[in-house]
């Protein structure tokens, strides 16, 4: 009888020792899952660190290659546009550079070529001529600090700021500025800059956008030669539009990685002054393309 009772006694400490041996197994089985879930993740991340990686010395490479075609020539030879491609350990990049006088410069640019980009991309004329009013007082240093009737209408307006009363240092700005809707901001920031310098267009490189703001702008001109052409000879135009480009040039690289990311960047670059073969004065990574191009960025 007692040793039956052994028995039972070791058959039910075998028993409880092969459960304990399962959730064990069960417990180390949940751990090497969640690892493996862990180094699939860390392997993503880090590829797409990689690509963002070289994406952006990729983008420093077109900057320079572009810089040494340009700026190795004198300034009146210099192409106002162009585009090269060129490929570079795992990716293939497509280079386009054009002047900045293609944009409307938001601080040089008269009324009349900002209210007429307005009613180009859908504001009403009136709307657009106050548009433009109000880009004019933000620009504008005010002449006496207790008279500033820009600076009033934004109090009045109850926003907690008022108008810079110097020039733009950033497109970004024109969504600061009193009574522009946000989606009108959206749609000009592709069609204007602050670095041209100009208070004309280059009507050969610009936008359809930006050739539609020119005030006494016809579609074909009376000579049937196209905007481009027809611009510099119509005498509502020719006050407008130079056939000069802007010493700043954006650049724009579009990025195709052999594993099928897209990634497109931009910068806009000037002229050294000697000590340093050019400078970078914006530069953005990762950015919207349209999607007319074909071309999408990465996530």
């Amino acid at each position: 009888m007692l040793v039956i009772v052994q028995r039972r006694k070791r058959a039910n400490s075998d028993g409880f020792v092969l459960v304990a041996v399962l959730w064990i197994l069960s417990a180390l089985a949940a751990l090497a899952a969640i690892y493996a879930i862990y180094v699939a993740n860390t392997a993503v991340a880090v590829a797409g660190s990689d690509d963002a990686i070289e994406a952006d010395a990729l983008m420093s490479a077109s900057v320079e290659l572009t810089a040494y075609q340009l700026f190795g020539m004198p300034a009146q030879a210099r192409p106002t546009r162009g585009g090269f491609d060129f490929r570079l350990g795992r990716a293939n990049v497509a280079v386009e550079f054009c002047s900045e006088a293609a944009r409307i410069d938001l601080n040089e640019a008269p009324k009349e070529l900002l209210s007429g980009l307005f009613i180009a991309l859908g504001a009403q004329p009136d709307a657009a001529r106050q548009h433009a009013d109000r880009v004019v007082g933000w620009r504008t240093t005010p002449k006496t600090d207790a008279r500033d009737e820009e600076a009033s209408l934004y109090r009045t307006a109850g926003v907690t700021y008022f108008p810079r009363g110097a020039p733009f240092e950033h497109v970004g700005e024109l969504g600061l500025v009193l009574g522009l809707p946000p989606a009108l901001v959206e749609r000009a920031l592709p069609h204007v800059t602050v670095f041209s310098g100009l208070d004309r267009i280059n009507a050969r490189d610009a936008a359809p956008e930006v050739l539609a703001a020119i005030p006494g702008m016809t579609p074909d001109g009376p000579t049937g030669a196209g905007p481009a052409a027809s611009a510099a000879t119509q005498p509502g135009a020719q006050a407008f539009v130079t056939a000069e480009g802007s010493p700043a040039t954006r650049v724009t690289a579009r990025i195709s990685f052999d594993n099928g990311r897209r990634i497109a960047s931009e910068a806009v670059i000037l002229p050294g002054d000697g000590s340093e073969p050019f400078r970078i004065l914006s530069w953005r990574a990762d950015i919207d393309v349209p999607s007319s191009l074909g071309f999408r960025t990465g996530p």
